[in-house]
């Protein structure tokens, strides 16, 4: 089965967050059909999640759905923005979808603990 476009994933994540009661936007806009997509966890207490798009090398088989690792957990907003930064450079195609939730959010799928 082919892998949902990007467009199609951040539009989902976002019916999904708010349908649960948050808030959710683009506050970046990439590639339409295959663009990374970053997520941004603000944590309503002056920190920030940032999830990103799980290597695929780590996979034995290519998973069905979208899976994301935590690059920083109750981080500096400026962290984040950095890290977003440095991807910039690297590949300019990414969203950034930015979810408002105290304590963070379940809305991400995350890659399994090892």
């Amino acid at each position: 089965m082919p892998r949902l476009t990007s467009r199609f994933y951040v539009s989902a994540l976002i019916r999904r967050v708010m349908g649960a009661g948050g808030f959710a936007a683009v506050t970046r806009k990439g590639a339409e059909e295959a663009g990374a997509i970053f997520v941004l966890v603000d944590r309503l207490d002056g920190t920030v999640d940032l999830f990103g798009p799980a290597p695929q090398a780590i996979f034995e088989t290519t998973p069905e759905d979208r899976l994301f690792e935590p690059l920083i957990r109750a981080g500096a907003r400026a962290d984040a923005t950095a890290r977003l930064d440095r991807e910039k450079r690297m590949d300019p195609d990414f969203w950034v979808v930015e979810i408002e939730h105290k304590g963070g959010t379940d809305a991400v799928p995350l890659i399994p603990a090892s």
